[in-house]
């Protein structure tokens, strides 16, 4: 059972001790944690960074799509970023200032209203700006690093930085930069585009659902696409669709979407990842290469998860 420890004011953050992360993770799977923070400011944010040990693995999360946390649960602290200020501000004709706990889909809308862009694609991405940032995550030819000027990041002594895109070296699904930080806030410049229209966000949010299990517990794309291919195609293409191991289910809409269809475990879902990667190698000889994280431990033998 969770702990709470008190908090009295926006600077003291509030821990939760074996929180399970199956509540906080969009696949509805994921043993407990050792600590869980939901900060509600950054100073709160910095206050319990400098009171974790330097050695403790501290691992982030937002909404909690593209996560797999195993059944053992995560040894260390998780940091999760939807109680921190979600502010989107205009700073001039060209520049927003969003906050890594704001949705995508909100990012969206705000730029939209602006007349700036091409920013729709952003409803097309789950989850928070901070999980987009790290990963570059896309969605409809768009990808959110395409427009990043600057971000701002914090470090395990809870110091911030402002750091320009130039540190930065990112690609399809990938960011590294300066180690040891993480996002809190990012600077984008877009152009004006007299013909963005909220209807644009509409459709984006309708073709997402057209395409893809949105209602269902999944975690996004589980695999990157492979150059000049699709990993849904690869996936269908081999059979896969329908295919179950447990709760676990390769989605019948979209074959690189694994839903949770009723009391899977994180054992389960890895499980179906590795089937799906297998048989796409031996029928196409393509490897494909994760796009969901897995993090945790495995659920000791003879444990209930």
């Amino acid at each position: 059972m969770s702990a709470a420890v008190e908090t009295r004011n926006d600077s003291s953050p509030g821990v939760l001790i074996s929180e399970p992360m199956s509540v906080h993770t969009s696949w509805r799977v994921g043993g407990p944690a050792d600590y869980f923070c939901k900060p509600r400011s950054l100073d709160a944010l910095a206050n319990f960074l400098r009171a974790m040990p330097p050695e403790l693995p501290i691992f982030w999360v937002g909404l909690g799509s593209n996560l797999l946390v195993r059944d053992g649960g995560i040894r260390g602290a998780v940091i999760c970023t939807v109680g921190l200020e979600k502010t989107v501000e205009c700073l001039d004709a060209e520049h927003i200032r969003a906050t890594a706990g704001v949705p995508c889909t909100t990012l969206a809308r705000h730029c939209v209203r602006l007349k700036l862009g091409p920013a729709a694609f952003f409803a097309g991405i789950p989850g928070t700006l901070g999980g987009a940032l790290a990963m570059n995550a896309g969605a409809f030819g768009g990808e959110t690093w395409d427009k990043v000027e600057r971000v701002e990041t914090i470090d395990r002594r809870g110091d911030l930085h402002v750091r320009d895109r130039g540190d930065f070296e990112v690609g399809y699904r990938a960011v590294q930069g300066p180690l040891g930080e993480w996002f809190v806030a990012a600077t984008f410049r877009f152009e004006t585009d007299e013909g963005a229209d909220m209807s644009d966000v509409s459709r984006t949010v309708k073709r997402r659902g057209e395409l893809q299990p949105v209602g269902q517990p999944s975690c996004g794309s589980v695999f990157r696409n492979p150059e000049g291919d699709h990993a849904g195609r690869l996936i269908e293409a081999a059979g896969l669709k329908g295919a179950r191991i447990g709760g676990a289910v390769v989605s019948e809409k979209h074959a690189n979407f694994i839903i949770n269809a009723g009391g899977a475990t994180a054992a389960d879902i890895e499980a179906l990842i590795e089937l799906v990667r297998r048989t796409v190698c031996e029928r196409s000889g393509v490897e494909l290469a994760l796009e969901v994280r897995i993090v945790g431990e495995a659920l000791a033998e003879g444990a209930m998860p």
